[in-house]
């Protein structure tokens, strides 16, 4: 019997003996070894996508779901579902498709902190608890987590006074926007913890994976009645949600008659950590037509350079950039595609992942790069980015943020260097409102003389969009975190958080 025909598991990219299913793979985070679970294969969709087209996206949500996280009941799963996708989201279809300049922009910022994070996050902590149950689990859950900007506070937002978690988050001090932090640091929540490092993010996110994978940390934990778990996108209860909203796209342009049942689509992604494009990647896997998925990067380059040569290399200088979530030198989730490429070998995966780490760079094979077809990658630099906003702006008078800005601008090189038209979905990861300064800038220097809150007022007049809720709130919001620590005290700080003596 094909495994396909057996129920869907999972298994760990660096050891496929290491089995779980869905809700122990949610539980656990990280596979032992520092593996990442990914599904024993990709499910193909059970509905048609004309039946998908006349859905809603709860809807769309559980069909896609239920296929990867088969030990959920479709009551828990429903549940799940429509607890997170409610009245937190300021829009009906929790997820809009506009139509602006060349493009649909997948506006995936309408939650509660205004960023693409907030679709996967809303529902992590049902997963989440829901696994603990089923799992019989007592210990006390502990997220810990590394955010580059946005991560951080849907993470916190969604995990604020879960009963039965902490929620730990770690942030580059000085490698994120002034309004992510301030939405970081006045999280209200008496089981929230936010600590600024001193460092970047791939320093935050290597500390967070050394506290995985240290054996006799889990055992004091243990002890004490504590276990850690993830909510960065290396958690499988992270990717499968984001995989949705691909599915829920096409869906959208089939309803509206944009496109016929089966036609193609390209899907640009502006990507750092690569997991919002893996899911579009496991969508077309699940039969979505993608023609191209097409791989977003700022000036910390290291996945452009790896698509165009076959060589990951991440020994460059880190750049701090206006689009401060892909400031990413260390790509988690492309483990998960090295994995697939490589047919799903866990040793040659593993070796790669150990080359990575002792060297900082790895380099695949012809024919791992031969299954890579689907994929365009290439970069935008920051003049490119504020270019993009600036054009868009003048042109339709739509506003985006610099991260969706970096995402157009390869779109536009994309179609110079190929000539296709097809139609293309854009993901929209974040609000303007988010990355106000830098915006502004682009779209005229002189604003820069206004202050942060007054570019925010601003902004809502020129783009004819009200402030969002979660900017507004934070306007008068007092500092509830102000803990700073070096990389090399970020165990410590646990440690003292939890009130544990090591």
């Amino acid at each position: 019997m094909k495994e396909a025909e057996l129920d869907l598991i999972y298994r760990s990219t660096r050891n496929r003996e290491e089995t779980a299913t869905a809700s122990q793979a949610i539980l656990r985070g990280l596979a032992v070894e520092g593996g990442l679970y990914v599904p024993s294969y990709i499910p193909k969709l059970a509905c048609s996508l004309a039946e998908l087209s006349a859905m809603s996206y709860q809807q769309v949500a559980y069909e896609v779901m239920k296929l990867f996280l088969c030990d959920f009941t479709e009551e828990e799963l429903k549940y799940c579902i429509n607890h997170a996708y409610d009245q937190k989201f300021d829009t009906e279809n929790i997820a809009e498709l506009v139509r602006k300049d060349d493009a649909y922009f997948l506006e995936l910022f309408h939650g509660s902190t205004v960023a693409f994070k907030d679709m996967a996050l809303s529902i992590l902590p049902y997963l989440m608890t829901t696994s603990a149950k089923k799992n019989q689990i007592q210990e006390e859950i502990v997220i810990l987590t590394a955010t580059s900007g946005d991560t951080g506070k849907a993470a916190l937002a969604g995990f604020a006074d879960v009963e039965g978690t902490k929620i730990i988050v770690f942030y580059p001090k000085h490698g994120v926007s002034p309004i992510q932090e301030k939405q970081m640091v006045t999280q209200r929540g008496d089981n929230t913890f936010v600590i600024g490092i001193e460092g970047n993010f791939d320093d935050a996110q290597t500390g967070v994976k050394k506290m995985f994978s240290d054996g006799e940390l889990a055992r004091t934990l243990a002890k004490n009645g504590y276990r850690f778990s993830s909510a960065n996108s290396i958690n499988i209860g992270r990717l499968v949600p984001q995989v949705v909203y691909y599915v829920y796209a096409y869906a959208q342009l089939l309803a509206r008659k944009e496109i016929q049942e089966n036609d193609l689509i390209n899907v640009v992604v502006p990507t750092g950590n690569f997991g919002n494009i893996l899911a579009a990647y496991y969508a077309s896997l699940m039969g979505l037509p993608v023609a191209k998925l097409i791989c977003a990067s700022n000036e910390n380059k290291v996945l452009f350079d790896f698509f165009k040569s076959g060589c990951y290399d991440r020994n460059r200088e880190f750049i701090l950039t206006s689009s401060p979530s892909m400031d990413i030198l260390i790509s988690s989730n492309l483990e998960r595609l090295i994995y697939r490429i490589a047919g799903d070998d866990d040793e040659k995966n593993l070796q790669l992942m150990q080359e990575l780490s002792k060297t900082g760079t790895y380099r695949i094979d012809e024919e791992m790069r031969s299954n890579l077809d689907i994929f365009y990658g290439n970069y935008a630099d920051e003049k490119e980015t504020a270019e993009a906003i600036k054009s868009v702006y003048e042109h339709v008078g739509y506003v985006m943020d610099t991260h969706t800005a970096v995402g157009k601008s390869v779109y536009e090189k994309y179609r110079e260097e190929t000539g296709d038209e097809t139609p293309t979905v854009i993901a929209s990861t974040a609000s303007p409102f988010k990355f106000t300064r830098s915006v502004m800038n682009a779209i005229d220097p002189a604003y820069d003389a206004q202050s942060d809150f007054s570019l925010i007022d601003t902004l809502s007049e020129i783009s004819h969009v009200a402030i969002p809720a979660a900017i507004e709130d934070i306007r008068t919001a007092p500092v509830l975190h102000d803990r700073v620590c070096k990389t090399e005290q970020m165990c410590d700080v646990v440690m003292e958080i939890l009130g544990i003596q090591h």
